[in-house]
């Protein structure tokens, strides 16, 4: 096995067995310091106009995204300049720290427990901390369907994205998509202070997640039969409904999740005050319940599976069986 997938494939099941332990510094804080810094110096430099904000927007994205895949490769090539077996380890805990599953499901099934608990106020808290809507004027089925269209979204985002450049390209690749998902996050707003600056992160987010978040569409598909699930209802609603979002990516995995569990999604949202109209993804054949939480965990892990096992399989047959 070669080892840009034995790097993914070891950081994928030490993802699934730890998560992020909170006690260790996680590189993508890194990276979101090194944003929020470049853009104050960025900005004290362009002029504050059209041009020069979309230029500096420029800057940011090439800088960021040098200093994120730079920095895995030196790292790499020392450790491989010490022995082969300390660079398979370095990168290895490199692309474990790229990956979310577990986290991304212990923080969901909080909001779970909450629920379940009867606790509204501390699954409010528990949701705010996993997605960017205002919160405190969510319902119980509010809040679980922000839970589920945060874990479905995500299986995209924080799993197999990341995954699918790891395997192309190794940490180097993992990091690149990282730093470009941190700066959409971060940057890519469409509003008064954005609006220009944040234009080019915004559009290298779509880029890069184009083909991740559509073969993390299929492959839900699949696992959602697999699993049992209404797997043609998944794909009927992913059909229809793919396009259901004002980004061209996040409505892909969204939409099988909406159709596997027969529920309906998305819909209008209050953020910072301000109610945003959105369309609806999926059909409301029930109401959204915390149980629904625990299904999209476990469809997120049966993707993630699939996942490993599509993209581990291109990685050997276009790189080869060899082993350095």
């Amino acid at each position: 096995m070669n080892q840009l997938t034995l790097m993914a494939g070891i950081g994928f099941l030490l993802d699934l067995l730890f998560g992020d332990p909170h006690w260790l510094p996680h590189p993508v804080r890194l990276i979101g310091a090194l944003i929020s810094c470049l853009e104050r110096k960025i900005r004290a430099c362009v002029p504050k106009t059209k041009g020069g904000e979309l230029f500096g927007g420029v800057l940011l994205v090439i800088l960021v995204t040098a200093v994120s895949a730079g920095v895995p490769v030196g790292l790499l090539l020392l450790a491989g300049w010490v022995h082969p077996h300390l660079c398979l380890t370095v990168g290895s805990l490199m692309c474990y720290q790229l990956l979310a599953a577990k986290s991304l499901k212990a923080e969901s099934m909080k909001v779970c427990h909450k629920l379940e608990a009867s606790d509204l106020a501390g699954a409010r808290k528990a949701v705010s901390m996993i997605v960017g809507r205002d919160v405190d004027r969510l319902s119980e089925e509010g809040i679980s369907k922000a839970a589920v269209e945060t874990v479905a979204e995500n299986a995209s985002d924080g799993v197999l994205a990341p995954l699918f450049f790891m395997m192309a390209g190794g940490p180097a690749f993992g990091f690149f998509y990282k730093a470009v998902n941190t700066m959409d996050s971060m940057v890519g707003y469409k509003n008064e202070r954005y609006l220009y600056f944040g234009r080019a992160a915004a559009r290298l987010d779509d880029v890069c997640n184009f083909i991740p978040a559509r073969l993390s569409a299929w492959l839900m598909i699949a696992a959602s039969g697999l699993l049992g699930m209404d797997g043609r209802g998944a794909l009927r609603i992913y059909r229809r409904d793919r396009k259901n979002h004002a980004s061209p990516n996040s409505a892909q995995t969204e939409s099988v999740c909406a159709g596997a569990l027969g529920v309906e999604l998305a819909g209008d949202a209050w953020y910072f005050g301000v109610l945003h109209r959105k369309k609806t993804i999926g059909e409301a054949k029930r109401p959204v319940v915390p149980q629904d939480i625990r299904l999209a965990n476990r469809l997120m892990y049966g993707t993630a599976v699939l996942g490993l096992l599509l993209f581990g399989g291109l990685s050997v047959l276009i790189y080869g069986v060899w082993f350095v």
